[in-house]
């Protein structure tokens, strides 16, 4: 099979109707800490339990196309020796992979930040696509202020998630591009939507100069909100949709085949509100808007569970929950009475 005929049949599974992707790609340090606010001790034994449970919670297979997993969570397997992606492709669920190193302070751009580990990139992906991996997600974020993102963060940025995206596609790897445009900070919905707009620009110009195969890829941007500390407070999902969807019309093009959100420090409800506010606005989009989300996800269940296996079956079901709420979200059906039932 041709690279891009991996790439489409990757694609084909990642855009299953009504489903969409699970992001428990924390790093060691992330989880540690989410992990210790809700008193669980962080060893490779309890991420190891937890990620099992959100793999083998009852309705994942109904509702999730795809799971970014860690390196540590990619080597791991469960009670019965399985390798944990060979665990979520049993289950019809597709393994990716975290592969960025992380962010680091970028030179001459004070304030902006630079994702690291392009070098020896290639290698790796080899690697990871023999443990099961088949498509892999790669994060730049933009913190907004009076004078942030710069012009050279925006460039350098776009110019580093183009080079990632064709390495992956060289491999055989769905690309998942991810340019997040931070909540942090008292920015208004306005100043939110300005930044995505110029991001997302800068992105799919690097695209094309790296001739990315943009049916080949998945787009996880942020949703265009007001800032976290904005005076004015949150906006409503009507108002979200449609400043999202204007900026995504204009700069993303339709032979992407899928958009799946991040959830960017939202609350599980308020995110899947969002969701489902642009599946009623746009039904007929040009590509799936779906969701691959983190904390929108997990935070619930994190808690339910606070590492107790006694509390497994009740965090499943929490989990279960969320999902098919995304899932209804991601139909435009999702509502309040479907929330408390």
């Amino acid at each position: 099979m041709s690279h891009e005929s991996e790439l489409r049949a990757t694609i084909a599974a990642i855009t299953a109707p009504g489903k969409g992707i699970l992001a428990a790609d924390e790093s060691t340090p992330t989880i540690t800490k989410r992990f210790n606010g809700v008193g669980i001790e962080s060893t490779p034994q309890t991420r190891r339990a937890y990620r099992l449970l959100l793999s083998n919670a009852p309705d994942a297979d109904r509702y999730l196309s795809g799971v970014i997993l860690y390196e540590e969570t990619l080597e791991q397997a469960d009670d019965a020796g399985v390798p944990l992606p060979k665990v979520l492709e049993q289950r019809g669920i597709v393994p990716g992979i975290k592969v960025d190193k992380g962010t680091t302070p970028l030179p001459n751009a004070d304030g902006d930040l630079i994702t690291q580990g392009l070098d020896g990139l290639g290698e790796r992906l080899a690697g990871y696509r023999k443990q099961g991996a088949r498509f892999a997600k790669w994060r730049e974020v933009y913190p907004i202020t009076d004078r942030n993102p710069t012009r050279l963060g925006i460039r350098a940025n776009a110019e580093v998630l183009a080079r990632y995206a064709a390495i992956c596609q060289s491999e055989g790897v769905v690309p998942i591009v991810e340019p997040e445009v931070l909540i942090d900070g008292d920015h208004s919905l306005e100043r939110c939507a300005e930044v995505t707009d110029a991001v997302l620009h800068a992105v799919f110009a690097a695209l094309y100069r790296h001739r990315v195969l943009l049916e080949g890829m998945v787009l996880k941007p942020n949703m265009v909100l007001p800032g976290n500390k904005f005076a004015g407070g949150k906006a409503a999902p009507d108002v979200v949709a449609k400043a999202t969807l204007d900026v995504l019309k204009r700069n993303v093009p339709a032979a992407v085949p899928t958009i799946n959100f991040l959830s960017g420090g939202q609350a599980p409800e308020e995110a899947t509100a969002n969701l489902n506010a642009m599946n009623r606005l746009e039904p007929n989009a040009p590509w799936v808007l779906s969701f691959s989300y983190a904390r929108a996800l997990q935070d619930p269940v994190m808690r339910a569970w606070s590492g107790n296996a006694g509390n497994v079956a009740r965090a499943q079901q929490i989990f279960d929950h969320r999902l098919r709420m995304n899932s209804l979200a991601r139909q435009g059906k999702w509502t309040e009475a479907e929330e408390r039932a």
